[in-house]
């Protein structure tokens, strides 16, 4: 009974967030697109930073935030730390770090929230995919950290580059992808 029970768990970590890992030879730096904010100067000490009462950082835009501190850290299948994350882990350590639970695989959080149609999306939603044709279910989740007419650009744990910003209009992951939902 044990067995069957570590095996079945198995599985579906393995299906979470895609099997296969790809090594890509590191010659040429990370990119980022859509970095975190920061509130510290490196060349000073303190930075005082002005919020007017008119600007609101809205709790998508904390999310976002701890997503993209995890930029550049390394693929690794079920991992939920700065030594490396999948996607859901990803998402999972974002989101729990502004109070919002989720659960921890990519098909689960997709059964979570209110399923939107892709041009209605926004920052802080969530991009499901299928990225394998022998797959049956959803297995990878980015979110989106902006909107700009047609573009929409997500971060995710990519099983070949780690943490990173891609956007929805590259070939690959616009052919993979199965539906959005909002979670806030």
């Amino acid at each position: 009974m044990l067995r069957k029970l570590f095996f079945i768990l198995t599985i579906s970590l393995v299906a979470s967030c895609g099997s296969s890992k790809k090594k890509v030879a590191q010659s040429q730096p990370r990119k980022i697109s859509v970095a975190a904010k920061t509130t510290e100067d490196p060349k000073r000490e303190r930075v005082t930073v002005r919020k007017s009462s008119t600007v609101k950082n809205s709790k998508a835009d904390d999310v976002i935030d701890s997503a993209l501190k995890f930029s550049g850290v390394r693929y690794k299948f079920g991992g939920t730390t700065k030594k490396g994350m999948d996607c859901s882990g990803l998402l999972y350590v974002a989101f729990g770090e502004n109070d919002i639970k989720l659960p921890r695989t990519s098909y689960h959080m997709a059964e979570e929230g209110k399923n939107i149609r892709v041009r209605d999306v926004e920052k802080g939603d969530l991009l499901f995919f299928k990225t394998s044709k022998r797959s049956k279910r959803i297995n990878h989740v980015g979110m989106v950290v902006s909107v700009k007419g047609d573009e929409i650009k997500f971060v995710h744990s990519s099983s070949s580059r780690g943490v990173i910003v891609s956007s929805l209009r590259e070939g690959y992951w616009n052919s993979a992808f199965i539906k959005a939902t909002r979670i806030l």
